[in-house]
């Protein structure tokens, strides 16, 4: 099995850049960029009687570093220390989209990117009704800027089919849903 014979701190801050050098099964000693910042949790806040699915959209570093516009997401965020992953995606969700979400359904935990960062993603759906909104959302930061989105889940389940969600996460709790609960994926009546 490979093992990490050395790390070299390149960056340290609100998240950690290493050079890693790791000895493969064959001896060869390689060097490879990890990026190190902890894990997260998102959720899908969907209504099962209105048929919609709470998402958010926020300037994304990244993303506008590659010249691309926003786009849809699922609540998600670091879990803090002490926090369980369920517990940072309910907080997430209500700082977020205002929602307290009563039940979560796990999905499992899933890699964001195992060649270039640790972080793993805790997955979860949520169903929710007006009678859990608790306030308006958009997050706790000024600098977060957290535009909240009702898209309605025909809407939803039209974009993972035809491959139009950039978020990964988004294209999980999706699909994932879309796979449990097909009903809801029908117009109302």
């Amino acid at each position: 099995m490979a093992e990490v014979v050395e790390t070299l701190p390149v960056y340290r801050g609100w998240a950690d850049f290493n050079l890693v050098r790791i000895r493969l099964d064959d001896g060869q000693v390689v060097e490879r960029c990890v990026e190190d910042h902890g894990d997260a949790a998102c959720v899908l806040p969907y209504d099962p009687n209105r048929r919609v699915a709470l998402l958010v959209r926020q300037v994304r570093a990244a993303v506008t570093y590659r010249g691309e516009d926003g786009f849809p997401e699922p609540p998600a965020g670091l879990i803090d220390d002490g926090e369980s992953p369920e517990m940072a995606a309910r907080r997430e969700a209500e700082e977020e989209t205002g929602l307290t979400l009563r039940s979560l359904e796990p999905l499992g935990r899933f890699w964001s990117s195992p060649g270039s960062t640790t972080e793993t993603s805790w997955l979860y759906l949520a169903e929710y009704s007006a009678a859990d909104r608790v306030g308006q959302g958009g997050g706790v930061d000024d600098h977060e800027d957290v535009e909240v989105l009702e898209v309605p889940l025909v809407e939803l389940a039209a974009r993972a089919r035809s491959g139009a969600l950039a978020d990964l996460k988004l294209a999980v709790l999706a699909l994932s849903l879309m796979n449990r609960r097909p009903e809801l994926f029908s117009p109302l009546p």
